[in-house]
């Protein structure tokens, strides 16, 4: 069998051709990747330019060096990043405060399980929670118990009270009382204040 030295040569050579070709494609591919990446991590021009430069130059040494220094977020992940952050900032601001002691309080506490400052009122007519400066509940339309009556003529002065303004009362006093009638706060000592002069209205 004769042995062609020639041959030998053409498969040598169709298999270099073959070789550099798939080099040349991937070190293109690896530039494109390179470049498509960092447009994704960074907005400065220059260290886009960079980065495709070194995996260009290096080749696989470059983008070995690329993946250890490349950022290690996604713009897009930051900006996530950023809203969430955001958002528990705001969520943390908007937390109501105790007027008694600052600790963060719910919005459904009657009082501070802290200082035992009270923070609001029910309504003595529909039992829902109110604001300690509220004079009428918003959600039945009852006066608060010793809220100021004014434009009060002299037969509804006179009038007596009612079972319903009785208890009304009742309720408003045992309140202060559960309090060791110290008001515990500046609302509240306005609204013992309206209660009394209202009270000495009537009398």
């Amino acid at each position: 069998m004769n042995f062609d030295p020639s041959a030998l040569g053409n498969i040598f050579l169709i298999l270099s051709a073959w070789a550099g070709a798939f080099i040349v494609a991937l070190w293109l591919s690896l530039i494109f990747w390179t470049f498509r990446d960092i447009k994704a991590r960074a907005r400065d021009p220059l260290s886009r330019i960079l980065a495709v430069l070194v995996v260009a130059v290096l080749f696989l040494p470059g983008i070995i060096i690329y993946l250890i220094l490349r950022p290690s977020q996604t713009l897009e992940d930051e900006y996530q990043q950023t809203l969430e952050e955001e958002a528990l900032l705001q969520a943390i601001e908007e937390s109501p405060l105790c007027p008694g002691c600052g600790r963060r309080i719910k919005d459904n506490w009657t009082v501070c399980p802290n200082c035992h400052t009270k923070l609001r009122k029910n309504c003595h007519h529909c039992g829902k929670l109110m604001e300690l400066p509220w004079n009428i509940c918003p959600y039945c339309g009852t006066p608060a118990p010793g809220m100021r009556r004014e434009h009060l003529t002299l037969d509804d002065a006179l009038r007596p009270l009612t079972l319903e303004e009785e208890e009304s009362t009742v309720d408003f006093i045992e309140t202060f009382a559960e309090q060791e009638s110290i008001p515990q706060s500046e609302e509240q000592l306005e609204q013992f204040e309206e209660f009394a002069e209202g009270e000495e209205s009537e009398d």
